[in-house]
């Protein structure tokens, strides 16, 4: 499985290219944006959309990368908080892992009608096993994003394409 930068890394590993990362942007481009007439899901108060996945942490995980493969996005870093990271601290915690991805050609307008949501890009999943075993995958709402930014009206057309394709992707990949 071909990588763009990374294989996998640990936080501190994604910490230290940073600036890097925030330059490659949010990224969906290529992928299927939300259609007319399609609703897409509401987010939680905190901007983050929250689905239950079939599968397992880390088949949900691969079937969300090769989806992301398959229509050409760059996959730049997978962040497995658990084996990396809480297990070599000598602590406990479920399978959890970021999946960090996208394309310059939709992050790239965002960032230029307004260059602090380059914090929030390039986009991520979260794939993890909750408290009761079952696992969950959740992103943050590009809509949440854009008020939060104060976009205005200035990227609306690729923000309402990001969410239709993060609402896709998190679909294909959790469902049975």
């Amino acid at each position: 499985m071909k990588r763009s930068l990374w294989n996998r890394v640990n936080v501190g590993q994604v910490l230290g290219v940073g600036g890097a990362i925030a330059g490659l942007s949010l990224a969906i481009a290529l992928g299927p944006g939300a259609q007319k007439g399609q609703s897409l899901p509401i987010p939680t108060p905190t901007g983050l959309v929250i689905k239950p996945s079939a599968h397992s942490v880390e088949e949900t995980e691969q079937r969300f990368v090769n989806l992301l493969e398959e229509r050409g996005l760059n996959v730049l870093a997978i962040v497995d908080h658990h084996a990396q990271n809480a297990q070599g601290a000598g602590l406990n915690l479920p399978p959890t892992r970021v999946v960090i991805f996208g394309n310059p050609k939709l992050g790239t307008p965002l960032m230029q009608c307004r260059q602090s949501i380059a914090i929030d890009l390039p986009q991520k999943m979260l794939i993890w096993e909750d408290e009761s075993g079952e696992v969950q995958i959740a992103y943050n709402d590009p809509r949440y994003l854009g008020g939060r930014h104060q976009l205005g009206g200035c990227g609306n057309e690729a923000i309402q394409q990001v969410a239709g394709a993060l609402d896709n992707f998190s679909n294909e990949a959790a469902r049975p």
